[in-house]
Parts: structure tokens; C-alpha cells; sequence
């Protein structure tokens, strides 16, 4: 297997690459303000002629993030596209174009924050006030930072109590806050899923999410697609199933069991490959950052 090529930033593989698509928390952004660097590398891929697809396990629609992303000074100008799991779950449950959401009633049980109702507000669902007046259930994730999954697990009883099917709008487990590591919905959902509950998950690293990001990116040769991200278990496998080549954040979520470089800094190549080969999923670069 072909080591792990280590990269300074996006300059020593932009010509090797058409489009992009770029992960948001954790590469992109903290939750509160863009990382350093990356300003400039979005306008410098742009003025490249590259296409940019942004793709973020964020359990609302494309619309929300948006607003967010131009509240942190990173504007339209500075991308081409954008794709959330929760615009995913949105479509999904707005066409039910399967037998799995086929199958699915019309009362819906919500775990999670009031803001993310988008995903499916204005499709007639009746949103049930516990789970044994439900069909099945919409998981966004907790509602206070700090929150666990002990927390949750009396909803996540009478969810199953209930045979309540699961939609996940985030398989994220855990994303980075400022300087906090905070629970997603993808802990919750694998925690259903332990509990024998059947989830359907929406986002990386499912495939459906990256045939979206094509479609957007107008790109029909995979091997000229990169995509950025720092999570191993989503970001890296869902490229690595989708067949296009993935450069690892090294910054992100994984930075401690890296060993704990300072941020911006290159890891030990040894650490690295191990943390790749235990979990199954093989990054084509790493990079410190998402920077020039």
C-alpha cells in the first residue's frame, strides 16, 4: 500500500485536481471563525480556475450554512457549491423515493435543537411531542454543547420502545467547537444502533452525498477530484468508497492521537500511518492545514 504523501498546503497538488470538495467544521472553520490560511487558499484555488464544493455533515439545510459561512467572512465569492447532510435528508424525506423512507409514516419524533427544523419544515409532517405518538424519529444531534449521550438515552429508550426507525442528519460523532470536542448525532445514532434500533444515515461517508457533490462539481473523471477533510472515519472513507483521493487535516479532530504537534505543524509520519491503518481508511495526502 502507497505511503502517505505529506504536503505543505494545496499548492504542491492544485494541478493535479479540477475540483474540490472541502469539508467545513474542522478544515474550514472552528464553529466560530475561520482557521488561518484559509481565506487566502479559497481565493487562490479560485483565481486557479478550480470548483469548489463544500460538503458538511451539518444537520441543516444549505441555506443556514450559507448565512454562517458569510458571517465568518468566507462569502460566496470564495466557493461554488455547498452540500450538507441535512439538505441530503431534506430531499430524502421530501421524495421518498425509496422503500426504506417510502415506508415511513407522516408523524416524526425530532431529537434535537429548535434551529434545525429546516430539514423537515414545509413537508407536512406532524411533529409528534414524544415518541409513542410517532412514526419515526429525526435525529440532529444534542441541544446543548456539553451535553452525552447519557443524557439522551431516556429518548433513545422510548424511541426504540416506540419501534421507531431513525433518520440521522449528521453521522458525525464528535466536531470540534472552539477548543471543545462536542457530541453530533452520529454518536447518538450509533448508540440506537447498538441498542438494535435501525437507523438510516444521511451524509458522509454514504455515497449518495458525494453523487450530489458530482452532479454539482460537473466533473465526470473522478481521479481529478480531491476532497479535504479531517475526520478519518467520514471524511477518508466516504472517499475512498466514492473512488477519488482525499488529503487528511491533520489539524482536526484526530490531532491528539496524532501525537499533539502544535497546530499548522506536520506529524510523525509513524503515527500517522498507524492511525490510518487501525482505522481501516487510507488517506492520499496529509496536510497540516487548509492552506496554500
Amino acid at each position: 500500500m502507497a505511503d502517505i504523501r505529506q504536503i505543505s498546503g494545496i499548492a504542491d497538488v492544485i494541478d493535479r485536481y479540477d475540483g474540490f470538495i472541502l469539508d467545513l467544521w474542522g478544515v474550514l472553520h472552528d464553529g466560530e471563525r475561520p482557521y488561518p490560511g484559509v481565506p487566502d487558499c479559497l481565493d487562490r484555488m479560485r483565481a486557479a480556475g478550480k470548483t469548489v464544493c463544500l460538503l458538511s455533515n451539518a444537520p441543516r439545510r444549505t441555506t443556514g450554512v450559507i448565512e454562517k459561512l458569510d458571517g465568518m467572512g468566507l462569502g460566496r465569492g470564495r466557493y461554488d457549491h455547498v452540500m450538507t447532510s441535512g439538505e441530503a435528508t431534506y430531499e430524502a424525506l421530501r421524495d421518498r423515493d425509496d422503500p426504506w423512507h417510502a415506508a415511513l409514516g407522516r408523524r416524526l419524533y425530532h431529537i434535537g435543537p429548535e434551529r434545525d427544523i429546516d430539514v423537515y419544515d414545509g413537508l407536512g409532517y406532524q411533529v409528534a411531542a414524544t415518541p409513542d405518538q410517532a412514526d419515526f424519529v429525526v435525529n440532529t444531534g444534542i441541544v446543548t454543547f456539553g451535553e452525552t449521550v447519557a443524557d439522551y438515552q431516556p429518548q433513545l429508550d422510548a424511541c426504540l420502545a416506540a419501534g421507531l426507525p431513525m433518520i440521522c442528519a449528521n453521522p458525525d460523532l464528535v466536531v470540534m467547537v472552539g477548543p471543545m470536542l462536542v457530541i453530533c448525532a452520529g454518536t447518538l445514532a450509533a448508540r440506537y444502533e447498538e441498542m438494535g434500533g435501525d437507523v438510516r444515515w444521511h451524509g458522509k461517508p454514504h455515497a449518495p452525498v458525494y453523487e450530489r457533490c458530482f452532479k454539482l462539481l460537473g466533473i465526470d473523471d473522478g481521479s481529478r477530484i480531491l476532497a479535504v477533510g479531517d475526520s478519518l472515519r467520514t471524511d477518508v472513507a466516504g472517499a475512498n468508497a466514492a473512488g477519488i483521493d482525499v488529503a487528511l487535516v491533520t489539524a482536526g479532530i484526530h490531532q491528539e492521537e496524532l501525537g499533539g504537534a502544535a497546530w499548522g505543524a506536520a506529524v510523525d509520519p509513524v503515527n500517522l500511518r498507524a492511525l490510518a491503518d487501525a482505522s481501516g481508511h487510507m488517506p492520499t495526502y496529509a496536510v497540516p492545514s487548509l492552506r496554500w
